[in-house]
């Protein structure tokens, strides 16, 4: 097979044949035969025979899908391009640049197209005519993804020797390259520059939280979601840092503008000679290393990690986690009572996996609570993080949050600090290791004496030296027999005196209750702490007093109450309701037990043969119709950041409901009505996971649910652009419209997010579902993490989700 390969490199090999021109391109000559049997012989086992190698490719080249056999590959043979598969249960395939150096475990991904896109083994990935890089889908010819580098006088591309996809003018100028547009990796040579970062993979579907940023003054990290920094560079000086830069001796610096280093790390194997790749990758568990490849094991090794001890890394083991060693190092157990009181501990998990089941909900405890112990063990809330400090020893702070009824645990340090961290989240995660300062507390369900003493001693008898067993060892087997009677005796005669006393006064005091309900909403909790996450059952008696038999209307049937403790809240009659009373029980469950910033939080509800009803939290601002429409926003530069803040705290919400809970809660009634917005403008979607409790049903079945709900969104996007509620027939020109007038009051900066807000909405819109983007691709396009292309010319701009009879409209953005 390599003979008759080799043989053909010798000739012309045709690449692609277009209307009126066929293009042929000479691969190696005699000098690159030679070369390429070097190179086969230095990376045996590679597949190389099936792949081609050439300096260049024209327009017009192209890479399809459905040959993955046939990889474009760098003239020394260590990069290749093409389509490739990921090791997980998500299908389709991603494309990009990898290493070639024979095993697949070796040849990792060091460039992705759109930071790992997804795409169908269907596409094809062309140097277009216009000069621009694309990739998109055969079946809709709809771009997926665009260089945007068309009308540069693009002549050919290269996919160099260091790994960098350039493309070239006239004079072999550089045009667009790979390395100013990083992924997850930076190869020798590359640079970081504010504000760009590497982003972890993706696990499966679900966007990744782990980021590797430089920050405007110049200080690298390593984020969590932009909320917790868990890693940070030093700087020693205040020197104007220009750039991060990683060379290929294996040193990762900052320099400053007369490309001095002003800090610096390095692989422990620099300067060694024999080494001669090397790359640096923030992987999946959230950890930054430098990786050097062993040619003589043939392998990737870690030279260098920025957090040395893994559990360090906030939220590696995933929700319900801790983060702890064995004998092989890290590992991952759950958050279970069985896995910190027994000695055997969960099933481990590999790091940053997130396969614990969901804790238990302390509202369904049928006894009261208890605090476990959890020695040299740091817990903290993993999302929303919104921990407090306060000072206390160590047994106050197991008191304060065996009171406090919205505490779920607690850490007391023992560094000498006196700082006890209460976690008021269920979604916790932690670490613990011998040599962590720490102590904490976490809340469960009390467990019965009983099977507490059965847990300590197996057998379920008594220890020996107890001084019951001493008595009954000295009576014969006579006696305890007669004490046996005895005590069953006395047994059956209390238990039937307390049944019946206990059957008068239940009777009594159902009689009382019933009277007195309507006097004492939330009589379960008088005192209702606002922080209480148990979702309560009302009476519709006690939700006409909470609302003064619902006088204050907030919309259609929607009427704002006040709790017993001045917390204000709003009830939602949910009159199409048909779910029958188990079922609404379930859905219910399933809502109050979602927590995110901005979702707003379910605090009770209430069914009854011919009432169903919600109570929610208060939100104070109003609905994001009220802010867009009623308010003037034209002349306000700041909005235009506001509106972004505020659509990516929606997609945020929406990525939670759809990949983060327990299950995957569908809203399927996004609009505008359903954002609420807090004293701060931070959204707050609501009537989520409503759709199963009413008797709508989809529009269309030819979508899921989810393909809906981006549907939605995209047009909400749009409306908050356009401040418009209509958004369809003739007014498209006026969005694109709107978008050329607010370059003139919008920085240049605020602008692009402007512009990514109206791709993006745009695919959300494609008439065919399998078009449509996936929630963390459309957040990333928000965070401007992921560049979105423009939609195909021929988008159909409808609500409804038919091919055949839609309106088709162009529409054209700027590139």
């Amino acid at each position: 097979m390599c003979v008759s390969w080799l043989g053909q490199l010798v000739s012309e090999v045709p690449i692609k044949k277009f209307p009126g021109k066929s293009y042929r391109i000479h691969s190696f000559g005699t000098f690159g035969c030679v070369s390429a049997v070097i190179l086969f012989l230095g990376f045996a086992r590679s597949g190389f025979c099936d792949e081609f190698s050439m300096v260049s490719v024209p327009l017009g080249f192209e890479i399809s899908g459905l040959d993955k056999s046939k990889n474009w590959v760098s003239e020394n043979g260590v990069f290749g391009f093409g389509f490739m598969e990921k090791n997980d249960d998500v299908e389709g395939f991603i494309v990009g640049i990898r290493y070639n150096l024979g095993a697949k475990v070796a040849n990792v991904p060091v460039w992705t197209i759109g930071g790992g896109l997804r795409v169908s083994m269907n596409s094809t990935f062309r140097l277009n005519m216009d000069g621009r890089l694309i990739l998109f889908e055969n079946l809709s010819g709809s771009i997926v993804w665009s260089s945007n580098t068309s009308n540069l006088g693009v002549l050919k591309a290269s996919l160099l020797n260091n790994g960098n996809l350039v493309l070239l003018g006239t004079g072999d100028k550089v045009l667009w390259k790979s390395f100013d547009s990083p992924t997850s990796t930076l190869l020798p040579g590359q640079s970081l520059r504010f504000p760009q970062n590497l982003r972890a993979p993706s696990t499966k579907s679900t966007s990744s939280y782990y980021s590797f940023v430089i920050r405007r003054f110049g200080e690298l990290a390593l984020v969590w979601e932009d909320n917790v920094t868990y890693w940070r560079s030093h700087l020693s000086s205040s020197a104007l840092v220009k750039e991060a830069r990683f060379d290929s001796s294996g040193v990762l610096g900052l320099y400053d503008d007369n490309e001095k280093a002003v800090w610096s790390i390095s692989s422990k194997d620099f300067g060694d000679n024999s080494v001669i790749l090397r790359h640096l990758k923030i992987d999946k568990d959230g950890n930054l290393r430098i990786y050097s490849w062993d040619n003589a094991i043939r392998t990737w090794r870690a030279g260098w990690q920025a957090v040395e001890d893994q559990c360090s890394v906030f939220g590696s083991c995933g929700l319900y986690s801790v983060c702890g060693y064995n004998s092989t190092g890290p590992v991952c157990d759950c958050l279970h009572l069985d896995s910190l009181t027994s000695g055997n501990g969960a099933p481990s998990m590999d790091l940053g996996g997130s396969g614990c089941k969901k804790m238990v909900d302390l509202a369904n405890c049928k006894m009261r609570t208890s605090m476990v112990v959890m020695k040299q063990t740091v817990l903290y809330g993993l999302y929303p993080p919104h921990d407090f400090d306060i000072s206390l020893s160590q047994e106050a702070c197991r008191e304060y949050c065996s009171n406090d009824t919205s505490c779920i645990a607690v850490t007391s340090k023992n560094d000498g600090s006196g700082l006890c961290t209460v976690k008021r989240t269920s979604f916790i995660s932690g670490y613990q290791g011998p040599s962590v300062p720490a102590m904490s507390f976490l809340k469960v369900c009390l467990v019965p004496e009983a099977v507490s003493a059965r847990g300590a001693n197996p057998h379920g008898t008594a220890a020996p030296d107890s001084v019951s067993s001493g008595r009954l060892r000295a009576h014969g087997s006579s006696g305890r027999r007669l004490i046996g009677a005895i005590v069953v005796i006395a047994f059956l005669t209390a238990t039937v005196i307390l049944t019946m006393e206990l059957f008068v006064v239940g009777f009594i005091y159902r009689r009382k209750n019933i009277e007195g309900r309507t006097r004492i909403p939330f009589g379960k909790d008088a005192n209702m702490n606002p922080h209480y996450s148990a979702i309560i059952r009302l009476s519709l008696e006690e939700v006409k007093e909470l609302t003064l038999d619902f006088t204050t209307q907030l919309g259609p049937s929607v009427f704002k109450g006040v709790l017993p403790n001045k917390t204000p809240v709003v009830a939602k009659l949910i009159n199409d309701a048909v779910a029958s009373e188990k079922d609404f029980r379930v859905a219910v469950s399933t809502l109050g037990g979602t927590h995110h910033r901005n979702l707003v939080a379910l605090k009770g509800f209430c069914f009854e043969p011919k009432q169903k009803i919600l109570v929610y939290e208060y939100i104070s601002n109003g609905s994001l119709d009220k802010w867009l429409f009623e308010i003037d926003q034209d002349q306000n530069q700041e909005s235009w950041q506001q509106r972004l803040d505020i659509a990516l705290g929606v997609a945020r919400a929406l990525a939670y409901l759809h990949t983060e809970c327990q299950q995957c809660i569908i809203h399927g009634n996004l609009k505008l009505e359903n954002v609420l917005l807090d004293e701060t403008l931070v959204p707050k979607v609501t009537d989520f996971g409503l759709r199963s409790l009413s008797k709508k049903e989809m529009a269309s079945s030819s979508e899921s649910p989810s393909e809906r709900d981006i549907y939605l969104f995209g047009e909400m996007l749009l409306q908050i652009v356009t401040c418009k509620r209509e958004i369809s027939g003739d007014s498209q020109h006026q969005i694109l419209e709107k978008l050329n007038q607010a370059q003139k009051y919008v920085a240049s900066e605020d602008f692009s997010g402007v512009e990514r807000m109206t791709r993006i909405a745009f695919w959300c819109m494609q008439s065919r579902p399998f078009l449509r983007p996936s929630i963390g691709e459309v957040i990333k396009v928000l965070e401007g993490t992921l560049s979105v292309d423009r939609p195909p010319v021929a988008f159909a701009f409808s609500h409804e989700n038919t091919i055949e009879g839609e309106v088709r409209t162009e529409i054209e953005l700027k590139s």
